[in-house]
C-alpha cells in the first residue's frame, strides 16, 4: 500500500496526457513484487531512478542501510528525485534542495532558513524488501501478501550463481513464453543451446491457478556444446519448465543425482515492449563449479543476447500491426496457451472466474 500524508497542494494541469498509465490498466498483475534492482547496485551515496508498470521510482539507502522506495517527483515542484543527493541518512531534491526522510517527509527546506517548520508534505512510498541479492517493490494498491519469488540456490552450499540484468525489447507474456519454449532452441540457438534431435518427445503440461509446470521425457537431452561440460558423465537429463504468476519463469535441467543447471527470469515491466529482466544463473557442477566464472557468463550472456534477438523481431512486428496478436497454435504451443490465460485473466482485474486447473499429455518433435 502507498503510503501518502495530507497534502493541500496546486493540482493544476500541465499538459493532458493521453491514456493512464500501465499500472492503472493492468488489473491485478500489479498486486506483486517486482525487481528493481541488484543489491548491490543500491548504495548510500547515490539515489537510483528506476520505472516499473510506466510509475517512476526513486531508490535510495538511509545511514543505517534501509533501501526506500518513493515516487520520483519532489512534492515541491515536481523536480525528480533521482536527480538529486544522499547525505547524513536523507534524500535532497536537485531543484530546490528539499530534504525528505525515511519515511517520505520533508523534514528542510533550505530556502525557510535554519530551523524553520517544514510543510508538512511528503511523497508517497512504496512498500520494498530485500530477498536474493535483489530490491523489490509491491506495486500493488493493497499490503502485499507474500513474500518476493524466492530465486532458487541463492547462498546455498554447493551451488554457484550469478544474476545477468537485460533490457528486452517486448512484453512480460512473449518474454515468459520465450524463456519456455523448447522449439525456438533449435532455430534460435542453433549450435549454442539446441540441434535439431529429429525426436518426438513427450511433454506434460499443467495449469494451476498461478502457475504453468511442464515436464519433458528427454532424458538424453542435449544442450549444445555446453552440455559435455554440464555434463559429462552423460547421466539422464530431467528437464522440467515452471512459470509463476504474474512474471518469473524458472528452467531447470539435472543431470543425475549430483549435477544442476537453473535459469531462474523474473520479469519487470517499465512500458509496453520494455521489460528489464533479472535472470539468476545457479549452477552445481562439482569440482567444475571453481571453473564456471571463466566461461558460464559468457555463455550464458549469448545466449541471451540471441532471445533478445528474436524477441525484438517479434516485438516490433507486433507494434507495426498496433500490438494485436493473431496466433495460430499447435501441441508445442499449449503452454503458452496456459501462460496467457492466467495473465489476462489477471490483466482484467481477475475478478471473474480463473481458468480452471488442467493438465494435459501432448507430443511434438525438435
Amino acid at each position: 500500500m502507498i503510503n501518502t500524508a495530507t497534502l493541500d497542494p496546486s493540482t493544476r494541469t500541465i499538459a493532458t496526457v493521453a491514456g493512464t498509465r500501465m499500472r492503472d490498466r493492468c488489473g491485478s498483475l500489479k498486486e506483486a513484487w517486482y525487481a528493481a534492482a541488484l543489491s548491490a547496485e543500491l548504495t548510500t551515496k547515490r539515489p537510483l531512478g528506476r520505472v516499473i508498470l510506466e510509475q517512476p521510482l526513486v531508490l535510495w539507502r538511509t545511514t543505517g542501510g534501509r533501501a526506500v522506495v518513493m515516487e520520483d517527483r519532489c512534492a515541491h515542484r515536481n523536480a525528480a528525485l533521482s536527480k538529486g543527493d544522499v547525505f547524513d541518512g536523507k534524500l535532497g531534491c536537485p531543484y530546490h534542495g528539499w530534504v525528505y526522510n525515511g519515511e517520505g517527509r520533508c523534514v528542510e527546506v533550505p530556502s525557510d532558513g535554519v530551523g524553520a517548520a517544514p510543510p508538512r508534505c511528503a511523497v508517497p512510498r512504496f512498500p520494498v524488501t530485500e530477498r536474493h541479492g535483489l530490491v523489490w517493490v509491491w506495486m500493488g494498491d493493497t499490503a502485499p501478501g507474500h513474500e518476493p519469488f524466492p530465486m532458487p540456490y541463492w547462498d546455498t552450499p554447493g551451488w554457484g550463481t550469478y544474476y545477468m540484468v537485460t533490457a528486452f525489447p517486448n512484453e512480460v507474456t512473449h518474454l515468459v513464453e520465450n524463456f519456455m519454449d523448447v522449439p525456438h532452441t533449435t532455430f534460435v540457438h542453433a549450435g549454442w543451446f539446441r540441434r535439431p534431435a529429429h525426436k518426438r518427445i513427450r511433454v506434460l503440461v499443467e495449469r494451476t491457478d498461478s502457475s504453468v509446470l511442464v515436464t519433458y521425457d528427454l532424458p538424453n537431452d542435449k544442450i549444445g556444446f555446453a552440455g559435455r561440460i554440464l555434463n559429462p558423465d552423460g547421466a539422464p537429463t530431467e528437464h522440467t519448465d515452471k512459470f509463476y504468476m504474474p512474471n518469473t519463469t524458472r528452467v531447470d535441467y539435472t543431470f543425475g543425482p549430483r549435477r544442476g543447471f537453473t535459469i531462474t527470469s523474473t520479469c519487470t515491466p517499465r512500458g509496453p515492449f520494455d521489460t528489464l529482466v533479472y535472470t539468476l544463473i545457479s549452477y552445481k557442477l562439482g569440482w567444475l563449479n571453481a571453473l564456471a566464472p571463466l566461461w558460464l557468463p559468457w555463455y550464458t550472456r549469448e545466449v541471451i543476447r540471441q532471445d533478445v534477438q528474436i524477441m525484438r523481431v517479434q516485438g516490433d512486428n507486433l507494434k507495426r500491426f498496433g500490438g494485436a496478436t493473431r496466433f495460430n497454435s499447435t501441441d508445442a504451443d499449449l503452454l503458452h496457451a496456459f501462460i496467457e490465460s492466467l495473465r489476462d485473466h489477471a490483466e482484467r482485474g481477475g475478478d471473474e472466474p480463473s481458468p480452471e486447473p488442467r493438465t494435459q499429455e501432448v507430443f511434438f518433435w525438435i
